[in-house]
């Protein structure tokens, strides 16, 4: 529990700080695809700077933030002998190293130049960006301080020489098989894509849903209002039939008859006061 809170506070500030250096690199140089990026540490190096921190504390580097959170977690799990979730830490940590702790610094800063000179961004953005790293920083440098805010007492201590190097491997060898298939030409060459996310369910099926049920709404409401409407013109048509010039209530009745009826309905009433 305690590196699962831990690793969820240290993953807010450095996923936050790496949004923000792209967030950056957006705003400065008016682009949002990868493909149109590189080269931009020449103009941008302090957003560059911080975005290689964040890339940094997201792979867990020694002296970073996940390096103490993320530890704590994968410690656990060994501990608990639940091996099969470990080797997919493992791996996912690898996944992580290459997915955003290289590929966003490399392609955005470095890889090929995209010929763009842009300027650093606003100084607010910068202060921003910077707090984020010295928190990234003080969090791997002093864990003790995060360690006594966590809900239960705990004795940990991660910087032991076999993580160290354990983690330290894992990274080399991340970077190694990155630089060796970039190098082979057998890393895929970056193209114009937009790739599908969830998003892709209630951007494309939303509006199909919302025409769809609007569709039958419309046929229920019109066969509905068709029915009703005849309905109120088979009422309308009997009323007029009855209550109409020629109907049989607006017909002159002969007084006689009038006369009959008014005594036979007296007639009624007396038999039933007296009798019941």
């Amino acid at each position: 529990m305690n590196g699962a809170v831990a690793h969820a506070f240290a993953d807010v500030i450095f996923k936050g700080l790496l949004f923000m250096s792209m967030g950056a690199v957006m705003t400065m140089t008016g682009r949002t695809k990868g493909t149109d990026l590189g080269g931009l540490y020449k103009t941008m190096p302090l957003t560059a700077t911080l975005c290689i921190v964040g890339a940094a504390a997201i792979s867990a580097f020694p002296l970073f933030s996940a390096f103490v959170t993320k530890s704590m977690i994968m410690v656990a799990a060994i501990e608990e002998h639940h091996y099969i979730v470990w080797l997919f830490m493992l791996f996912a940590s690898a996944g992580v190293l290459e997915h955003a702790g290289i590929k966003i610094p490399f392609f955005a800063f470095f890889a090929h130049d995209s010929g763009i000179r842009t300027k650093e961004p606003p100084k607010n953005m910068l202060t921003a960006m910077s707090l984020g790293a010295v928190l990234c920083v003080l969090i791997g440098v002093f864990p003790g301080v995060l360690y006594s805010l966590l809900p239960f007492e705990m004795d940990y201590h991660p910087y032991d020489t076999r993580h160290v190097l354990t983690q330290l491997q894992l990274l080399c060898f991340g970077a190694l098989g990155f630089i060796t298939l970039m190098k082979t030409g057998v890393y895929p060459d970056e193209k114009r894509a937009v790739h599908i996310d969830a998003e892709i369910l209630y951007r494309k099926l939303g509006p199909l849903v919302v025409t769809s049920v609007g569709e039958f709404v419309g046929r229920v409401d019109n066969t509905v209002r068709a029915k009703m409407v005849g309905l109120l013109g088979s009422a309308l048509a009997g009323l007029s039939r009855i209550h109409g010039q020629v109907g049989p209530l607006a017909r002159s009745w002969p007084s006689g008859n009038m006369v009959f009826w008014v005594s036979l309905s007296l007639a009624v009433y007396l038999l039933f006061y007296l009798f019941f």
